[in-house]
């Protein structure tokens, strides 16, 4: 079986992917049951019995088109301002080839003609009209209707690709499709025109013809419409090839039964399309939000790469369906996640990802935002966890009187979701973890809006470890936002762990779970501030402090599940760290569960050169006893005196608390003054684990062995 390589049949723009269903589903149908055809980089093969001369000769001699009408519409031909050329010429026409188009176009006259119909039919009287056409029509004419629209209990539904049931503002399809046929279809001797031959292989093989006709093609082939620039000069008409028209139509006939198959109830009478969701304005060059509020929705169509027969894309069209944790996906971004995670139709090699998105003035246009390779990506599987959540904040975010901030947050999160799906790495998961504490962030900045009993948004649900693992890209930044995540005191019935400090939000650790709601009355512990890291730091320890003060606590109580390792320590001192990354970090490792998984699964921990010696006699000052049964009390002004930036007497006073525990340090005074000394009381946040501190004692402290400053 020969192989045709239909370089005219490509995957942009629209029209041209649907000519190359047209071409499999008219042969398969008509001609040679056994055809199979497939995509080839961005040309359609077609595999076919028929050599080169036998496909065009059925095309020019053979081929019966469907009859497609839409008598509900003015224009369609069936009225009297309507051109009616076209319909007028079928119907007087002896061919076979047109018999069953007669047939189907007198069923509907006798139609109209049975409910005294003369002219275009109001909205109530439509409804009427397309339940009679769907009930009373020949069998011939279901393919096309299905396509058309659908009748559900809330009355009928226009799938987007076919504008409102075949037409497209004051553009007809169906007019139109009958005058493009009869400029290649004879319709008194069922032949070829004169000019059908040249427009038939332009068509399919791309070749240069000057047979082009003026006519209008709606939103299928934005290149084709006309307009500025579209010609010689300043403006240009519109020119089509009529064989491309007609095919475009036979091709989106092909999606009739899935329309029929795919009624899913989200919603009562919601209507479902084979690969057709929601608009998502992300993923793609010029993507804006505004593409969501002026679009018809989003179609990703499938491009295979095995040889396939019709009826096995039929199939595939009939049941095309993206799920994503268990459900039906609902907009762009839920399609990405569901290729990634292989929630599809397998077999599919890539996706043509369309928008029919409002462009040049009010007109739609079905504008090609991207190709998707199907890849499985496993870590996608991770917003498994927060589906539910995410739906939420997505409608919320987008609803009228939301805060501009959440959504631009919904904007990065939903950008960064799709270019995980499309590549993977720890990296893009980092990205994706990054936008979560992005909306956490913005929800808390508009606290009375997320916890507002309308918007009842809650905080973003609890992560597992699983995320830091996958972000792992040993960068210092993540280890030090981990870190500081983790930190927490807890105290009889308190706990406080970092995250309180960030955000208002009341926490409590319920039968091993950490459980986390909106409390705007806990933002008096909220001392965190985007801007400067340092400061923001050297706030939360304060804070911290003074909790431990009313909380009558001798010691500094914070522990932590993942401590941070002296060398990462030591290049934030020295500013070797990018602060604003690790503060967009933060923000999602606050999110992890800590209370319930406890360390995140870094590497072991591996020493480097120890951090400032000013920082030495700082950490041992706020990180508890050396050894059992001695006690280092907590001295608040040894901090302030650091973050204030005098290093100096910040040392002084560290020295002096050392030894008045009976502890020797190495040095009574370090000179070091400004943003290092400020750095260095802000590294006190960081945790660190018993063999850290033991480094540090070896490091600053004289070896003093009957009080064991030299054991971890």
């Amino acid at each position: 079986m020969p192989d045709h390589r239909l370089t005219g049949c490509r995957p942009v723009p629209l029209a041209s992917y649907l000519k190359a269903l047209a071409v499999l589903r008219l042969v398969g149908e008509q001609a040679d049951r056994s055809a199979r055809g497939f995509w080839d980089g961005d040309t359609f093969v077609l595999r076919t019995e028929l050599d080169e001369e036998a496909l065009i000769r059925f095309f020019l001699h053979e081929y019966e088109p469907t009859p497609i009408i839409a008598p509900w519409n003015g224009g369609s031909g069936f009225y009297a301002k309507d051109n009616k050329d076209a319909i007028e010429r079928i119907v007087g026409s002896g061919t076979r080839r047109l018999a069953t188009y007669r047939s189907v176009i007198g069923g509907a006259f006798e139609i109209l003609r049975g409910r005294g119909i003369e002219e275009k039919v109001t909205a109530e009287a439509k409804a009427t009209l397309l339940e009679d056409c769907r009930a009373r029509l020949p069998d011939a004419a279901l393919a096309w209707l299905d396509a058309a629209y659908l009748i559900t209990a809330d009355g009928a539904k226009y799938p987007p690709l076919l504008g409102t049931g075949g037409n497209d503002g004051r553009l007809d399809f169906t007019n139109n499709f009958m005058q493009r046929l009869l400029d290649v279809v004879d319709a008194q001797s069922g032949g070829p025109t004169r000019n059908s031959l040249s427009l038939v292989r332009a068509a399919f093989f791309d070749e240069a013809s000057d047979e082009m006709a003026g006519g209008a093609i709606g939103q299928f082939s934005p290149s084709a419409a006309g307009g500025a620039n579209a010609g010689a000069g300043f403006d240009g008409s519109a020119l089509i090839n009529p064989w491309d028209f007609v095919l475009m139509l036979e091709g989106a006939a092909a999606f009739a039964v899935a329309a029929v198959r795919r009624l899913e109830h989200e919603t009562r009478g919601a209507l479902s399309y084979p690969f057709t969701v929601r608009p998502a304005g992300v993923g793609y060059a010029s993507a804006s939000s505004a593409d969501e509020g002026a679009s018809r929705g989003e179609m990703w169509l499938p491009m295979w790469e095995r040889p396939a027969t019709w009826v096995e894309i039929l199939t595939l069209l009939g049941e095309g369906r993206a799920r994503v944790s268990g459900r039906t996906a609902r907009n762009g971004v839920d399609f990405a996640r569901a290729v990634a995670t292989l929630g599809v139709d397998r077999g599919i090699a890539r996706f043509q990802r369309y928008g029919l998105q409002v462009r040049n003035g009010l007109a739609y246009l079905a504008t090609p935002l991207e190709r998707f390779r199907v890849r499985e990506q496993p870590t996608v599987r991770l917003l498994d966890e927060l589906d539910a959540w995410l739906d939420g904040f997505r409608r919320r975010a987008t609803a009228d009187h939301a805060p501009a901030s959440a959504r631009r947050a919904l904007g990065v999160l939903e950008d960064a979701t799709v270019d995980l799906c499309r590549r993977g790495g720890p990296d893009r998961v980092q990205a994706v973890l990054g936008a979560l504490g992005g909306c956490e962030r913005a929800m808390a900045r508009s606290i009375r809006w997320a916890s507002d009993p309308k918007t009842n948004l809650s905080p973003v649900p609890s992560l597992s470890p699983k995320w830091l693992t996958e972000a792992d890209d040993g960068s210092v930044e993540l280890r030090l936002a981990t870190a500081l995540a983790s930190v927490v005191a807890s105290h009889r019935e308190h706990y406080v762990p970092v995250r309180a400090h960030l955000e208002p939000v009341r926490m409590r650790v319920h039968q091993g779970r950490l459980r986390v709601e909106w409390s705007p009355t806990a933002d008096r512990d909220v001392v965190f501030s985007d801007g400067d890291l340092t400061a923001s730091l050297n706030a939360i320890v304060a804070r911290r402090l003074i909790l431990c003060e009313r909380w009558g606590v001798d010691g500094y109580p914070d522990r932590s599940a993942q401590p941070a390792r002296l060398a990462d320590v030591g290049a934030f001192i020295e500013g070797r760290t990018d602060d604003a990354r690790i503060v967009a970090l933060l923000w999602g490792a606050i999110l992890i569960d800590w209370a319930r998984y406890g360390q995140a699964g870094f590497p072991p921990l591996v020493q480097g050169p120890a951090p400032p010696a000013l920082y030495g006699l700082l950490k041992l000052c706020f990180a508890g006893s050396p050894a059992p049964g001695d006690r280092i009390p907590v001295v608040p002004r040894i901090h302030r005196l650091a973050a204030s930036g005098d290093g100096s007497e910040a040392s002084r006073a560290a020295a002096r608390r050392l030894r008045a525990s009976g502890y020797e340090p190495a040095v009574d005074l370090v000179h070091q003054a400004g943003e290092p000394a400020r750095r260095a009381a802000a590294a006190v946040l960081f945790p660190l684990d018993s063999g850290a501190l033991a480094s540090l004692r070896r490091t600053v402290l004289r070896p003093t062995p009957q009080q064991g400053v030299n054991s971890p």
